[in-house]
C-alpha cells in the first residue's frame, strides 16, 4: 500500500482532502483531491533543460475520463477518449487563467501541468477540485511559483448566495448570477460569470462571499506546504545584458512616443514595425558588425518591454491613450442588418477596427446538438461559435478546427446571450449563430455578442431584451494606483493589466470574463471596472436599438415552417410505429423536414410548405385521437361488407356501420343504404378494449 498523507477543510458544508502518496512519483508533485465523491489527480512537472523559446513554456491540460462517469461513450468503433470536448477545454482554460500570471514570464523551462478527473458525481463540479488540486501540486513542488490559488463557484437565488451549490440545487432554482472565481489570498485574477440581469451591487458581493472562501483555502495549502513542501529549484531566467538594455533604451527614447501614439492602428502598427526594423538595424550596426554578438530574442522582448512602459506610463501619469480617447469614452459604433437574402438573419457591428458579422441560421427541433461528456448527456438548442479567420489580424495562416481561444469567446458570447433566448415553447426553433471576425483591434469576443443580438433579432427571434457587451482594461502600478480603461483596443490589451469582458442587458449583466497579467484585483477595482462597464454597455444598447429596436414579426421565407400539438404520451409509439414506419412515412408522403417527438408528447413537424405540414398535423392528429362513445364522426365508405360498411376515420382509423345501424327499419343490403366512396356522419355506439369502433347511422336520424 502506498503510504499517504491526508489534509482536510470544510467548504461550503462538505470535506475537501488533499492527499499525498507516492502515486505518479516521477511528477515533480502530485496530489488527489477529493470534494464529495469528485476525485481528481493533479500533476505538475517541469523539465531540466530550457527550452527553445522566447516566452513562458506552461501547457495545462484537463483530461476527462469517461470511466470517471461510468460511461463507455465515443463514436460506435472507437470507444476511447478522442479530442477534448469544448467542456473539457473550457475546464482547462479555466486553471490555466488562474495559475499562469503567478509564474515569471521569463522562465523557459518547459512547465506542464495535468488535471485527470478520476471520478464524478452528479453535484460537484470538478472545476473547483482541479484547480485547487494544481494549486496544491505547484506549492508543494520544486517548481519557481508565487501560488497558492484557489476558486469557488458562487451563486446567487433569489436574495441568497450559496459558494458551491449542488447542481440539482441550481438546476431547479435559475440563479440570478453563476459564477466561478478564483484568485490569491485578498486578490482575484480569473472570473468566468453567467447570469440574467444580474445587478452589479450583487456581483460585487457574491465576488466578496467569494474571496473569503479562497482566502481560507490559500491559508489551508499554506499549511501543507509547510508541513511537506519542497525548496524551489532556482531556476535562470531570461534576462537580457544590461549593454543591451542600455543600448536599446538610448535608440528609443526620442523615436517610440511618436510611432506609437497614432489614432488608427494601420497607422501605429507601420510605426512600430518600422522602428523596430530601424533599431535592428541599428544593432547589427553598432554591436554586431563590431564584432559584439546580438541576442536577438532579447532584443524583441526589450522593445516590447518599452512600448509596454510608455503605455503604462502615459495612461498612470497623462491619462493619455494611444488613440487619444478619454478613460472612459468608447470607439466609434456602427452597425447593420440584413446583409444577405437567403441567410434567415445576419448583423453587422462595427466599434473602431473591431469588425464582428454574425450569421443566425433556425432549423427544425431534431437538429439541436447532442452532447455527450463525462458530465453531461443533453441537447443544446442554442449555439454560437466563433471564427477568428487570419486576415482578421493582417496575418497569413492557416483555416484549422477551432482552437482554444475560439471555443473560449465562442462559449463566453453563448453564456452572455442564451437566457435570453425563449424556450422551445414559445420559438420551438434551433438556433445557431455564427460571428465572423472581419477585423480585429480589442474585443472581438464582446463585439460578437453586439452582432449576434442584432442577427438574432433579425432573424425573427424574439429575444427576451437585446443585449451588448464590451472590453474593460487596466493599468496598474499597484492597488493604490491604477487607471480603468473602457473598450481596449490591441496594444492596451497586450500590454495592459487586465481584460475583463462584461455582457449584459439595460436592466443587468448576462454575461462576464476576466483575465490578469497582474497577481490579481482587489475588491474595489472590480467594483469601479463594472460601473464604468455598466455606462458604457448602455451607450452600446442605444446605438443596437436605432439598428434593430425589435425582432422582426416575419421569418425568412427561407426558414421551415414549424407546427407543434401535444399527444397522449401513451399515443407516441403509434406515431412513430414498428420500426419508425409510420413517422417515416408521414414524412416521405408530405415531403417534411422532419418530426421530432419530446418524451412529455410534444410533436414538432417541419418543412418548407406549409400546406403540407398542415395536412401531416392533421394526420397526426387524426393517429391520436380518442375516439368516445356519443361523439359524432364523419367518413368516407371505404369498403362493403356482407354485415355492414367500414368507414374511414383519418389517421388509419376507420369504424363500422353494421347493417342494423344503417337505418330504421329492415334492411336486406348494406349497398341499399349506403355505397363505396359515400361521405357519411355517424354516431359512435362502441369503442372495444382493442380500439374497434361501432357507428351508427340510424341514430343521426
Amino acid at each position: 500500500m502506498l503510504q499517504k498523507k491526508q489534509f482536510s477543510i470544510e467548504v461550503a458544508g462538505k470535506t475537501l482532502t488533499i492527499e499525498t502518496s507516492a502515486l505518479a512519483e516521477q511528477a515533480n508533485a502530485a496530489v488527489i483531491a477529493k470534494y464529495g465523491e469528485t476525485v481528481v489527480l493533479a500533476t505538475a512537472v517541469m523539465t531540466h533543460k530550457e527550452a527553445n523559446t522566447d516566452y513562458l513554456p506552461l501547457k495545462v491540460d484537463y483530461e476527462e475520463k469517461f470511466y470517471a462517469a461510468g460511461k463507455i461513450i465515443g463514436s460506435r468503433y472507437v470507444r476511447r477518449e478522442g479530442r477534448s470536448s469544448e467542456e473539457a477545454i473550457l475546464a482547462g482554460r479555466l486553471v490555466d487563467r488562474t495559475i499562469r500570471p503567478l509564474f515569471n514570464d521569463r522562465i523557459r523551462h518547459e512547465i506542464q501541468v495535468v488535471v485527470t478527473v478520476l471520478q464524478i458525481d452528479e453535484e460537484n463540479d470538478p472545476e473547483f477540485v482541479g484547480l485547487l488540486g494544481a494549486s496544491t501540486a505547484l506549492l508543494i513542488s520544486d517548481i519557481p511559483w508565487k501560488g497558492p490559488v484557489a476558486g469557488v463557484r458562487v451563486a446567487q437565488v433569489g436574495s441568497e448566495f450559496r459558494i458551491n451549490p449542488d447542481n440539482s440545487y441550481i438546476a431547479a432554482n435559475p440563479p440570478a448570477f453563476d459564477a466561478f472565481v478564483s484568485g490569491s489570498k485578498d486578490r482575484i485574477n480569473m472570473l468566468e460569470l453567467g447570469g440574467l440581469d444580474a445587478e452589479e451591487k450583487d456581483i460585487v458581493h457574491g465576488f466578496e462571499l467569494a474571496q473569503k472562501e479562497i482566502n481560507a483555502l490559500a491559508e489551508f495549502q499554506e499549511k501543507i506546504r509547510k508541513e511537506i513542501g519542497k525548496e524551489k529549484a532556482a531556476v535562470a531566467t531570461a534576462e537580457p545584458d544590461e549593454a543591451l538594455k542600455a543600448a536599446v533604451a538610448e535608440f528609443l527614447k526620442d523615436k517610440l512616443d511618436a510611432a506609437f501614439f497614432r489614432p488608427l492602428k494601420a497607422e501605429q502598427s507601420s510605426a512600430i514595425g518600422a522602428l523596430k526594423t530601424e533599431l535592428f538595424l541599428h544593432l547589427r550596426e553598432t554591436r554586431e558588425d563590431k564584432g559584439t554578438a546580438v541576442d536577438w530574442k532579447a532584443a524583441d522582448f526589450l522593445y516590447e518591454d518599452a512600448i509596454n512602459n510608455i503605455v503604462h506610463r502615459e495612461i498612470l501619469a497623462n491619462e493619455r491613450r494611444s488613440d487619444g480617447r478619454k478613460l472612459d469614452e468608447l470607439r466609434a459604433l456602427d452597425g447593420e442588418v440584413k446583409l444577405f437574402s437567403r441567410t434567415h438573419g445576419s448583423a453587422l457591428f462595427v466599434r473602431g477596427n473591431t469588425q464582428a458579422l454574425a450569421v443566425t441560421t433556425l432549423a427544425a427541433p431534431g437538429a439541436e446538438q447532442l452532447i455527450e461528456t463525462m458530465e453531461t448527456n443533453g441537447k443544446r438548442r442554442f449555439m454560437l461559435h466563433y471564427n477568428f479567420p487570419p486576415f482578421s489580424v493582417g496575418e497569413v495562416g492557416t483555416f484549422r478546427g477551432p482552437g482554444r481561444r475560439e471555443i473560449g469567446h465562442g462559449n463566453l458570447a453563448r453564456k452572455s446571450l442564451e437566457r435570453l433566448i425563449p424556450t422551445k415553447e414559445e420559438f420551438p426553433y434551433t438556433i445557431r449563430v455564427v460571428s465572423e471576425i472581419m477585423s480585429s483591434n480589442g474585443s472581438s469576443s464582446m463585439a460578437t455578442v453586439c452582432a449576434s443580438a442584432l442577427s438574432l433579432m433579425d432573424a425573427g427571434v424574439p429575444l427576451k431584451k437585446p443585449a451588448a457587451g464590451i472590453a474593460m482594461g487596466l493599468m496598474m502600478k499597484d492597488v493604490n494606483e491604477y487607471k480603468v480603461l473602457t473598450d481596449i483596443q490591441g496594444p492596451e490589451d497586450h500590454h495592459g493589466d487586465m481584460d475583463c469582458k462584461v455582457a449584459g442587458t439595460a436592466d443587468g449583466v448576462t454575461g462576464m470574463q476576466m483575465d490578469v497579467k497582474v497577481d490579481g484585483l482587489t475588491i474595489e477595482i472590480l467594483e469601479k471596472t463594472m460601473a464604468q462597464a455598466r455606462k458604457a454597455r448602455l451607450e452600446i444598447l442605444e446605438v443596437i436599438n436605432r439598428v434593430l429596436p425589435k425582432h422582426r414579426e416575419e421569418l425568412s421565407p427561407f426558414v421551415p415552417k414549424i407546427r407543434t400539438l401535444i399527444i397522449p404520451t401513451d399515443k407516441i409509439g403509434a406515431v412513430i410505429g414498428p420500426g419508425g414506419k409510420v413517422i417515416n412515412g408521414l414524412i416521405e408522403k408530405y415531403g417534411l423536414a422532419g418530426i421530432d417527438i419530446d418524451e412529455d408528447g410534444g410533436v414538432f413537424i417541419s418543412g418548407m410548405d406549409l400546406e403540407k405540414v398542415d395536412a401531416a398535423v392533421a394526420e397526426i392528429k387524426g393517429i391520436t385521437r380518442e375516439f368516445k362513445v356519443g361523439e359524432v364522426v364523419e367518413g368516407s365508405i371505404i369498403k362493403i361488407i356482407e354485415v355492414g360498411a367500414i368507414v374511414d376515420l383519418g389517421g388509419g382509423k376507420d369504424g363500422m356501420i353494421h347493417i342494423s345501424e344503417l337505418k330504421n327499419g329492415f334492411v336486406k343490403t348494406v349497398d341499399e343504404v349506403v355505397k363505396v366512396g359515400d361521405f357519411v356522419r355517424a354516431k359512435i355506439i362502441r369503442v372495444s378494449d382493442d380500439g374497434r369502433i361501432g357507428l351508427s347511422l340510424k341514430q343521426m336520424q
